[in-house]
């Protein structure tokens, strides 16, 4: 079952089943039984005893391997099962599993199918030899939306966790940092009036001069690896009809937090500056991150030049994992690449998925923690 051939071939196997499967996020649940009937009928040794439990809550699916000891230190092997929904610009059917070449093109292939298949793989070999730490699996749901029935739900059942590898598509690159998102509901108030006559009190020009603060603002802490906060005007709407002046306009800010603050302190200094009602709709999204001499990291680092023939090196990534749910240390590493995500034609190539499975299993066979 170790060997990398053989693993790749199933792993690819299971990841054309779930492309198949439409799984957008909170629609999780055919894909979440197709995952679920493969890991069920691999469970058990030669003798009919199981590697590991494996147990399901809503569309989320997690395995504990059979030695797990309480006394020991406890990995968690985490990615996600849900899509975005398939952008128009599609040449080729998302749902269906196309190979050209060393090319699988399909919804979901790159984010987050195969660092899902690929991790999975890597467990299932793991559990079979002795180890120096417990390894947990999940594969999570809802991860595009950030919904409360995904990660969230399943880590609160989970044993406690000392590290975590989330399965993202990085090129194979340790993410040592990441992004945290605060999304913003903003009101300016007004006074309607007739936009004929000089009356009213136009709401627009209110929701501008908050939103050029939004624009222009920098918070003086930047990080190293993330950079500064970032703060981007999504939405903004108004009005009713072209002669009333509108006494009301509403706009979104997504914001991008950095290891320097907390969501909860961006908020109070935006409260502190702008004179629209603002309202967060979570703050449970942080930024985060690992020490470089972390010895998960160290391992990755260990693995040398990535599958293109790039230094290995940390880096800070700007967009948002289930790892912004994880109150312990996280590591972000997968195969793929950020930047085919949530496009048209989106695809993962074969030697990707096998050179995963491989150096997972480098990084992590007899770690210590």
């Amino acid at each position: 079952m170790s060997d990398p051939s053989s693993l790749t071939d199933e792993a690819v196997a299971l990841l054309r089943q779930l492309i198949a499967t439409p799984r957008t996020s909170r629609d999780e649940g055919a894909a979440a039984d197709v995952l679920h009937d493969f890991i069920a009928q691999r469970q058990c040794d030669a003798d009919g005893r199981e590697w590991f439990s494996l147990q399901r809550d809503g569309h989320n699916l997690w395995c504990i391997a059979r030695d797990y000891d309480a006394g020991r230190p406890t990995l968690l092997l985490n990615a996600h099962i849900d899509t975005v929904k398939p952008v128009s610009a599609w040449q080729r059917d998302p749902f269906t599993p196309t190979l050209e070449g060393d090319r699988l093109y399909g919804l979901g292939s790159n984010d987050d199918g195969a660092s899902l298949v690929a991790l999975l793989q890597v467990f299932r070999v793991l559990v079979t030899r002795p180890q120096r730490c417990n390894f947990i699996f999940l594969a999570s749901a809802e991860e595009e939306v950030s919904g409360r029935d995904g990660a969230s739900r399943a880590l609160k059942q989970l044993p406690p966790i000392s590290v975590a590898l989330v399965g993202e598509p990085t090129k194979m690159q340790p993410a040592i940092a990441e992004k945290g998102l605060m999304v913003l509901d903003c009101t300016a108030h007004g006074k309607a009036g007739h936009a004929a006559r000089d009356e009213g009190d136009n709401a627009i020009y209110h929701a501008m001069q908050d939103i050029e603060w939004f624009r222009s603002y920098r918070f003086p802490e930047s990080s190293p690896l993330l950079g500064p906060v970032k703060m981007s005007v999504t939405i903004v709407q108004a009005g009713t009809q072209h002669n009333v002046v509108p006494d009301s306009c509403t706009f979104t800010v997504d914001v991008r937090s950095n290891e320097c603050y907390t969501n909860q302190d961006i908020y109070e200094q935006v409260r502190a500056h702008v004179k629209s009602e603002v309202t967060a709709r979570s703050f449970r999204l942080n930024s985060s991150s690992i020490n470089e001499q972390h010895p998960l990291v160290q391992r990755a680092l260990a693995l040398g030049a990535t599958l293109n023939g790039e230094q290995r090196r940390t880096f800070g990534s700007p967009t948002l994992s289930d790892q912004a749910l994880m109150s312990w240390p996280s590591l972000k590493m997968g195969p793929g690449d950020s930047a085919r995500s949530h496009t048209a034609d989106e695809y993962i190539r074969i030697p990707e998925i096998q050179n995963a499975i491989e150096e997972y299993l480098s990084m992590l066979d007899g770690i210590v923690l």
